[in-house]
């Protein structure tokens, strides 16, 4: 009964990700998680207490869809981004059996952006925005064989700390607020299979300084957004050792915004690759994962890659 009550609540908080839905292109913010997190993503690897996470990220892209501007042919971006994650689960139950937590990230970005044109003109290195997020993380439901299903909500809220100028094109920040809550589950489908994911509303306040090649404009406000992540893997070494496959998508369901106007274009992206992740002990884990964008609109579209080391103190 337990796991059926469960299982109504993360559907539940599924729909209410989703249910906000129905402004230009290239409009929503560089830092969502897009295949940040993959495996086991619902349950903490050593229980409550104080985790500390650190991500390495790189992105090169050379084809970027619908950007509507004379970008050179050979025009290419890279970014390198250090996320500095804080995470603080405490062992006391506040709602519903969810114990309390809360979690903090802090993004460093470099921007790399080549194109004769001058269009992609980018503003280096600096600090990006800052998550913070209180959640909700439920027990695991256990089986004859140890857990079946665990899940997790957060209400994340994206703050525009991050270094902004509107002459450039590509900025560490956004200037802008977002609200960004998910929700997160892993089911153990057999011994050694594990599925998970992480689904995300994304919703943006307005940025009134704008980028100023978008002409005279007194206001954007990026329309509102769904993604996901999605995850399989198999436990080739007990304890040790996970390989499997990794992916995300983002669909932007609703127009962005200039000066409260309506504008057209809803930016998509698919990306697919593999993965694996190797825990030294219970309290200190390195993952590494790999994605390959497609079906990409009002996007840059190209390869990201991941390293992400954990620890439990």
């Amino acid at each position: 009964m337990k796991y059926v009550q469960h299982l109504l609540l993360a559907a539940c908080l599924f729909l209410l990700a989703l249910a906000a839905g129905p402004a230009a292109a290239y409009d929503q913010p560089a830092g969502l998680n897009l295949g940040a997190t993959s495996f086991l993503d619902g349950i903490p690897p050593a229980g409550p207490g104080l985790y500390f996470q650190e991500y390495i990220q790189y992105y090169t892209a050379d084809e970027f869809s619908n950007i509507g501007a004379p970008i050179a042919s050979d025009a290419s971006v890279n970014v390198w981004a250090s996320l500095n994650q804080f995470i603080y689960q405490s062992n006391q139950a506040l709602l519903f059996g969810g114990k309390w937590g809360l979690n903090v990230i802090v993004p460093v970005v470099t921007i790399d952006a080549d194109d004769d044109n001058g269009i992609l003109a980018d503003n280096g290195g600096g600090l990006g925005d800052v998550f913070v997020g209180p959640f909700l993380q439920w027990d695991p439901i256990m089986g004859k064989n140890g857990p079946i299903f665990v899940h997790r909500v957060e209400f994340t809220a994206i703050l525009p700390t991050g270094k902004y100028d509107n002459e450039k094109a590509l900025n560490p920040g956004s200037n802008y607020l977002s609200f960004n809550p998910y929700w997160s589950a892993t089911w153990f489908a057999m011994p050694r299979v594990e599925l998970s994911t992480r689904v995300h509303y994304l919703w943006n306040g307005e940025n009134d300084d704008p980028f100023i090649g978008s002409g005279a404009t007194d206001t954007t406000q990026a329309g509102q957004a769904w993604h996901a992540n999605f995850a399989a893997s198999y436990e080739v070494l007990p304890k040790q050792l996970r390989v499997g496959v990794n992916g995300y998508y983002l669909k932007q369901f609703a127009s962005s915004e200039v000066d409260g106007d309506k504008m057209g274009g809803l930016e998509e992206v698919l990306a697919v690759g593999p993965g694996a992740l190797w825990s030294f002990s219970q309290d200190t884990h390195l993952f590494f994962n790999a994605y390959f964008e497609t079906n990409t609109e009002f996007r840059p579209e190209g390869e990201r890659l991941y390293l992400r080391l954990v620890h439990h103190f």
